[in-house]
């Protein structure tokens, strides 16, 4: 800890935001990685459970989605599941809606470790320069006494003390920085695998299926297949009308 603390007297007044950086840098890696490991832990096993349910029994699938709301794929496919008899665009609308939501939150974060990556290095470059200043300007080159190299040497050693922080400082935001975007681009593919099937499963088990009993009616025309009973009966009632005429 001494070591750690003469490191940071000895690099300047430099090293105080980039000191103030690398706290920055550590808190929110470990945020993010306490966030992730939420998302991650259990969401392959409940989509799974949703998706089975969903083939057999709608109202199973949307209980089991409800109790798993601590999951992000959960409040994912719970959006459209809650919804009553939706057709395939509006059932699409909603788990594109509750997808931007679960982005906005997996992105927390970013912007702080992309300004510490740009950062860090200046202030880095900006210590050793400020340093080497100072160093060559205690040399006291032409006053007719010997230059010490020794502590010429040693100012400039320290000097450069800064620009080793800085890319300390943007090598660990880098490496957090990255690892999130690649866990943000797995669930992206993630959610629209899960999404894709959840809409297949609604489309050929529930939605399809149903416009054979319940025709839908859009400015003016029948859209789906009309029930051939509901046909008869409707002859039927016409033929009667018109021998009473």
């Amino acid at each position: 800890m001494s070591t750690l603390f003469e490191m940071l007297v000895k690099g300047g007044p430099v090293m105080i935001p980039l000191g103030g950086l690398s706290i920055a840098t550590v808190a929110c890696s470990l945020e993010r990685g306490l966030f992730w490991l939420g998302v991650l832990r259990g969401e392959d096993k409940t989509a799974h459970q949703v998706l089975d349910a969903g083939r057999y029994d709608w109202d199973k699938a949307r209980e089991i989605a409800e109790k798993s709301q601590h999951l992000a794929i959960a409040r994912f496919m719970l959006a459209p599941l809650k919804l009553n008899r939706p057709s395939p665009e509006t059932f699409r609308l909603a788990m594109e809606a509750a997808a931007d939501r679960e982005f906005i939150q997996m992105r927390k974060g970013d912007k702080l470790l992309e300004t510490v990556v740009g950062m860090a290095p200046l202030f880095g470059l900006l210590g050793t320069v400020t340093g080497l200043i100072v160093t060559f300007l205690n040399l006291k080159i032409g006053g007719g006494a010997n230059i010490d190299t020794t502590k010429a040497a040693l100012g400039i050693a320290e000097a450069l003390l800064t620009t080793a922080a800085g890319m300390v400082v943007a090598l660990m935001a880098l490496a957090s920085f990255r690892l999130c975007v690649t866990l943000q681009a797995r669930q992206m593919d993630y959610f629209a695998e899960i999404g894709s099937e959840l809409e297949l499963i609604y489309r050929q088990v529930w939605y399809e299926p149903s416009l054979d009993n319940y025709p839908i009616v859009t400015n003016g025309h029948l859209q789906g297949a009309i029930d051939s009973q509901l046909v008869e009966q409707l002859a039927t009632l016409i033929h009667q009308i018109a021998r009473k005429n």
